[in-house]
């Protein structure tokens, strides 16, 4: 199954100092913190205000697994 990861976000987050709470009284929705956690998906305008928050790139906050590569071996 393919599958994307929010791994990166959490990594950056932990790197920047940054926790769930300061997202918040950022402006981030704590509801769309805990989907993100639960691995559910997000929209591009979501993406769009981590990076914004974070001073971060796509690949800072998300990461796409092909774990279909044993398929074919």
């Amino acid at each position: 199954m393919n599958m994307i990861s929010y791994e990166p976000l959490f990594r950056t987050m932990k790197e920047k100092h940054i926790s769930s709470y300061e997202l918040a009284k950022r402006g981030f929705p704590r509801s769309t913190y805990y989907a993100i956690k639960q691995g559910k998906s997000i929209t591009t305008n979501t993406i769009n205000q981590l990076c914004y928050l974070l001073h971060c790139n796509v690949s800072d906050i998300m990461e796409y697994i092909d774990d279909t590569s044993d398929v074919y071996k």
